[in-house]
């Protein structure tokens, strides 16, 4: 595959670090744009493991790193959920213009909330795809629950996510909260596609049944059996991406 890095500017004018990876053999069939999970990085088991099983398929992928995450410039303190989505918007901008428009978006975990909040943003996009998503950002507020009352009393604090330290500020709890229905997702008018383990042990199953209920036709749900929420095993990456590469024919 051709692999080529670059920076591009965020709304804010922080510089993100992208990565897309195209088939070497002619143009792609399709241009995806790939979301990571919450606090990850483009660099994540998962990504680079289906990015590059959609490359061998002929799609390509651009992945990239949040504001502040990885090597992207700006500060995590000073992001939230909506500045994410604004983040994949700069990105969707930034390949129709000197690429391809993308056509798929896939998102994992937040990330995955992410692209169905701003899929109906990207007029390029036909098709979306979600990996162990929670239904509405608002999800991700257990993670603050022993550090809420702190945050809410000093402005911000510090907070272990993953077993690394950020700063969160209380604009962040602030920003989830206007994100706690899921009715966009009904509003969505794309072909949707939902990958979830039933054993997931951050993000329940019962979220993807509420992403399910909440979207309208076409809409499918593939169960990833006994698979953890980061998909740490290659083979579950692999059937993810090859599932996709198969359902997205039908709709690209």
């Amino acid at each position: 595959m051709k692999r080529t890095r670059f920076e591009f500017p965020n709304g804010q004018g922080d510089s993100l670090a992208g990565l897309l990876e195209m088939p070497d053999d002619g143009a792609p069939l399709a241009m995806a744009l790939f979301a990571h999970c919450f606090t990850c990085g483009k660099d994540s088991a998962a990504a680079s493991r289906i990015a590059r099983r959609l490359v061998d398929q002929g799609i390509a992928v651009l992945r990239f790193d949040f504001t502040g995450l990885g090597s992207s410039d700006g500060d995590f303190a000073n992001t939230n959920f909506s500045s994410n989505i604004q983040d994949l918007l700069a990105a969707a901008d930034y390949l129709g213009k000197h690429y391809s428009a993308p056509r798929l978006l896939i998102g994992h975990s937040l990330g995955g909330a992410a692209v169905l909040a701003a899929a109906q943003q990207i007029a390029s996009i036909e098709a979306v795809a979600t990996i162990a998503a929670p239904s509405t950002a608002t999800h991700v507020r257990h993670l603050f629950a022993d550090d809420r009352a702190e945050i809410e009393r000093m402005g911000h604090a510090r907070v272990d996510l993953a077993g690394r330290p950020f700063t969160v500020k209380a604009q962040f709890l602030t920003d989830l909260e206007q994100w706690n229905s899921a009715e966009h997702i009904g509003a969505l008018r794309k072909a949707l596609i939902i990958f979830h383990s039933p054993v997931d042990e951050l993000v329940d199953v019962s979220e993807a049944a509420a992403i399910y209920q909440a979207a309208m036709h076409p809409k499918s749900f593939i169960s990833l059996d006994n698979a953890d929420h980061m998909l740490s095993r290659n083979e579950d990456a692999e059937y993810v991406a090859n599932v996709l590469v198969a359902w997205v024919a039908r709709y690209l």
